[in-house]
């Protein structure tokens, strides 16, 4: 079951971090190889040859691609430990939607907030702040989305927190007055160890992703 575990990554992707922090909750060991975007390897366009991005999980030389399912590839295969989507069949699918919710609702609006015209990024920092409202909702009075430990949809969710100092900085989006309980809920899950010792360091994320707008909006 264990076997051979490489993951391709890029160290500020959202995505890749789900996927470093899922292994960490199950204890896995493996091997780690930064990409390089600009100039990706062999072994990243032989593992991935369709969509050619990171995250990949290789297992015994067999690649997994695209975040939520090497969570789930993740879960199902080391499955003795600490699992992340609940075993009743109706609030996997729950988790799946709120899962779903994130990369097609919060990470393509909070790609709204880089648009060239003033407008458009005043216009996408709602629609960003409505889908994290959104979250908020569902996340309740529960310490983490799966409820009273910490799942799927944290895992999901938790990396996008990495990019929350820039959005401030840059944008004037002050989540934390703005979602209280997402705020909450994000420095709750930083005190695992399995979240904090994968997290990149916010001013080096902030850096990036400053010097990455410039390129993006003056595209």
């Amino acid at each position: 079951m264990a076997g051979e575990v490489v993951l391709l990554n890029f160290w500020p992707s959202t995505f890749g971090l789900r996927v470093r922090i899922a292994l960490a909750e199950k204890g896995i060991k493996y091997e780690y190889k930064e990409e390089d975007l600009s100039n990706k390897s062999p072994l990243l366009l032989e593992m991935n040859p369709i969509i050619k991005q990171i995250p990949v999980l290789i297992h015994n030389g067999k690649p997994v691609c695209e975040s939520l399912l090497i969570v789930q590839y993740i879960d199902e295969v080391w499955n003795d430990k600490s699992p992340l989507l609940p075993s009743d069949p109706c609030q996997r699918a729950q988790a799946r939607f709120w899962a779903d919710f994130v990369d097609k609702k919060v990470y393509v609006a909070s790609r709204k907030v880089w648009r060239p015209k003033r407008e458009e990024q005043e216009e996408g920092k709602k629609e960003f702040l409505e889908t994290l409202k959104t979250m908020e909702g569902e996340l309740g009075d529960k310490p983490y989305f799966g409820g009273e430990t910490f799942g799927y949809v944290d895992v999901s969710f938790i990396p996008f927190y990495s990019w929350f100092h820039a959005y401030k900085v840059l944008d004037n989006i002050n989540i934390e007055a703005e979602c209280p309980k997402i705020d909450a809920w994000a420095k709750r899950c930083l005190q695992k160890e399995t979240v904090a010792k994968n997290f990149p360091d916010k001013k080096k994320v902030y850096e990036f992703v400053a010097q990455t707008r410039k390129k993006y909006v003056s595209a």
